[in-house]
């Protein structure tokens, strides 16, 4: 089920961003299977970064690991891979180690800084690729002085600008090897993809009219009366007139939106507003009126909320919500996440089903 039936693909464990990769694969139909280590531990089976594949184990220090992870490689589509690089080129597993033996191999690589250039070798994390990239700035709380950058909540560069990037790279080359017949290598780098993600903030930069992510009282969170938050993101003025409106504030007697000087003083009259009542009571009221205004929602909680449970946002797996597969199909729907297997527990059924002798 799903696009990608049929798309073999070999994952060699690594980070999040390349474990993301295989998992979004795996969930459009690809038979995704995950090189483990000997006696790795295992996540358990909800773990969402390894859903919907299978596993072989192989140590790769070992001549004869190595051999098993060829013989699958020269079977597959697709390889993924994290490591640090030159890595596999180490280990003989590099791109050229294919070229004869499997000519249409797509070898899709994901790092912090790339394959090349003179940051290839240096370690980072997901707030290094944001920063180096631009994208960190745009981020600054205006109530700090001196602003200062707050690290986001979720790891855009690790997610969105590796494991996603990654993803594409190998979906553009199977494109294109589907008239050339010949495979290629996908370079995806994290700080590539975060400066990707900052396009739509550079442009706006550009217009001093425009406001950045985080500086304006109509776009930014409030707590309320019982500790918990609402999202306001009441940029157009006919959603900032209903937000008013709802709040029960005087537009009138307001500080001109307009004036950047007054934004302070905006913000203490919407926060005082909102510290009124409880969340969830202001979550009916504006579920009832377009304003951009939304709960500010646990984990657990948004897989609950009926917009997102109607839609199927979220499915269980294993007893615990994940992401359902996106995005959706209407000839060749995705089939449900599979849990995620023990290191080692499909090994010999793949060597079977992909032909690979024992």
């Amino acid at each position: 089920m799903g696009p990608l039936h049929g798309v073999r693909v070999v994952e060699l464990a690594s980070g999040a961003p390349c474990a993301f990769a295989a998992t979004l694969l795996a969930d459009l139909g690809a038979d995704v299977v995950r090189i483990d280590r000997p006696g790795a531990g295992a996540f358990g089976p909800a773990d969402p970064l390894s859903r919907s594949r299978r596993s072989v184990t192989a140590d790769l220090k070992d001549p004869e690991g190595v051999r098993r992870v060829r013989a699958l490689v020269d079977r597959a589509d697709v390889l993924l891979e994290g490591l640090r690089p030159g890595a596999t080129e180490r280990l003989g597993l590099g791109p050229a180690s294919f070229a004869e033996s499997n000519p249409g191999l797509v070898y899709a690589r994901v790092s912090g800084w790339g394959q090349t250039g003179p940051w290839a070798q240096r370690p980072g994390h997901d707030l290094s690729f944001l920063a180096l990239a631009g994208l960190l700035d745009s981020d600054a709380d205006p109530s700090d002085v001196p602003a200062r950058p707050a690290p986001p909540s979720t790891y855009l560069s690790t997610f969105a600008g590796g494991g996603m990037l990654q993803v594409l790279g190998v979906l553009a080359a199977l494109h294109e090897r589907s008239r050339s017949g010949r495979g290629q290598t996908v370079d995806a780098a994290m700080v590539d993809g975060a400066a990707l993600l900052e396009v739509m903030v550079r442009q706006w930069r550009d217009n001093p009219g425009n406001v950045t992510v985080t500086d304006a009282p109509f776009y930014t969170t409030y707590a309320c009366e019982d500790g918990l938050s609402v999202a306001v993101g009441a940029i157009e003025p006919r959603f900032y007139q209903v937000l008013v409106a709802q709040l029960g504030l005087d537009a009138d007697e307001l500080p001109d939106r307009d004036d950047k000087s007054a934004w302070p003083a905006l913000r203490d009259r919407i926060g005082a507003a909102f510290r009124a009542r409880p969340r969830d009571h202001w979550a009916k009221v504006f579920s009832e009126h377009d304003a951009c205004v939304v709960p500010v929602l646990a984990p657990d909680e948004s897989a609950e909320h009926p917009a997102l449970r109607e839609r199927t946002t979220f499915v269980e797996v294993s007893g615990r919500p994940q992401p359902a597969p996106a995005p959706r199909f209407s000839r060749t729907p995705a089939a449900a996440p599979r849990p995620a297997p023990h290191p080692g527990d499909d090994t010999e059924r793949v060597l079977r089903d992909w032909g690979v002798p024992a």
